[in-house]
């Protein structure tokens, strides 16, 4: 959902709101064998993390990948980081090295701006990290609170566009001014005294009205470097469409081009979902998708008793 400080004018830079979904998901298995190998979707990119796993705990070579669902990369659902966490946590499994959540993130130097993808894998939920201090290390979880089991999660994708990533996201942020400490203390007071304490209440009314306010401050910030408060023209317009048919906190995930908005009941959602399809159907390069919040930490299973019990099989 966005930085609530991303000059650091308070003393801690970033700092950032966030939301587990149990959809889009990476899926994938992972078991010794003699030679490495992935396939799949973004094989290339499960590859990358278990060589850099390996040479830089000094792994003996042998793992083969296979990957049967991903999140979609650079659209602003931390594809990456869940890559990265999925594929580093079956090698440490697989070679018994008891890495945590955490400790795979910096062997493979994830959460360098957001510690939110690392609190999703390892606990779900709405979470919010304390950003980056003086102190070397991954920015602290904060807060961490359950999402309410009867809200959904509207995501809007636009499958013609990109995010930034890499080099391209390091130069925008450059690019920009220093965020105000007033603007960024004032997140902190929305984010404190209205969006947690909505969550607590499960009070959509009062939740929706903080986020969309927060994700308004935000996007202006931002919007000299991606074109506007969001980055995708067509979901810009899909997102005025479902503000005006009462749809909760809408605003953009990261840097886009998803975007997002929340509703009380599957019902509301369904509801919403027949509305987009009947208006904007036409577009090809749409997808409208109704999640969950997810409460829940990644999963990690061995596929047999017999492998649980020699280390040998696979497990995902």
């Amino acid at each position: 959902m966005g930085f609530l400080d991303p000059s650091g004018r308070l003393g801690r830079r970033f700092g950032s709101l966030g939301l587990a979904l149990d959809r889009p998901a990476t899926r994938l298995t992972a078991a010794r064998t003699p030679r490495s190998s992935a396939q799949g979707p973004q094989a290339d990119r499960a590859q990358h993390y278990a060589q850099e796993m390996a040479g830089r705990l000094n792994l003996p070579d042998g793992v083969a990948i296979s990957i049967q669902e991903c999140i979609p990369a650079h659209v602003g659902l931390g594809s990456g980081t869940q890559m990265a966490l999925a594929v580093g946590t079956a090698l440490s499994r697989l070679f018994e090295l008891g890495l945590d959540a955490n400790e795979v993130a910096r062997v493979l130097q994830r959460g360098g701006r957001s510690g939110v993808g690392i609190g999703a894998f390892e606990q779900g939920g709405l979470l919010l990290d304390g950003g980056r201090g003086s102190r070397p290390g991954l920015p602290p979880l904060v807060a961490r609170a359950p999402f309410p089991e009867q809200w959904r999660v509207l995501l809007v994708l636009d499958h013609s566009l990109r995010g930034f990533a890499g080099d391209r996201e390091r130069c925008a942020l450059e690019g920009l001014p220093e965020f105000p400490a007033a603007a960024a203390g004032d997140l902190c007071r929305l984010t404190l005294m209205q969006i947690l304490p909505a969550i607590a209440e499960a009070d959509i009314n009062a939740f929706g009205a903080a986020v969309a306010e927060f994700q308004r401050r935000v996007g202006d910030y931002f919007a000299p470097v991606q074109g506007g408060r969001y980055s995708s023209e067509a979901v810009s317009e899909v997102l005025s469409w479902c503000d005006r048919e009462q749809v909760f906190g809408i605003g953009q995930s990261s840097w886009g081009p998803t975007g997002f908005g929340f509703c009380e009941s599957e019902g509301q959602a369904e509801a919403v979902l027949s509305g987009l399809s009947a208006r904007f159907g036409g577009e090809s390069n749409l997808e409208f998708m109704v999640c969950r919040g997810r409460n829940l930490p990644g999963e990690v299973r061995w596929h047999t008793a017999e492998h649980r019990q020699t280390r040998q099989g696979g497990l995902s």
